[in-house]
């Protein structure tokens, strides 16, 4: 899939991954402002590396321009 096919993925609590990203595990999900929460938010999109570690990510180029983009799973939400 794409990368727009990926963000689609991700709008619909999927958790998304790349084929040849060099670290296996690593994954991507979509943040959203819990219900309870005072402070607004933005929606943002977060990595999980090889370790677990969750941390916000940005795509560079070649990430964008991937067509090896799938699902590896659901987020619950």
């Amino acid at each position: 899939m794409n990368f727009g096919q990926a963000i689609e993925a991700l709008k619909t609590g999927s958790r998304v991954s790349r084929a040849g990203w060099n670290g296996k595990g690593m994954w991507l999900g979509l943040q959203r402002q819990p219900e309870d929460l005072v402070t607004k938010l933005h929606p943002y999109i977060f990595m999980s590396d090889v370790n677990g570690v969750l941390f916000p990510w940005n795509p560079n180029n070649l990430d964008m321009l991937a067509e090896d983009w799938g699902v590896v799973g659901t987020l619950v939400q």
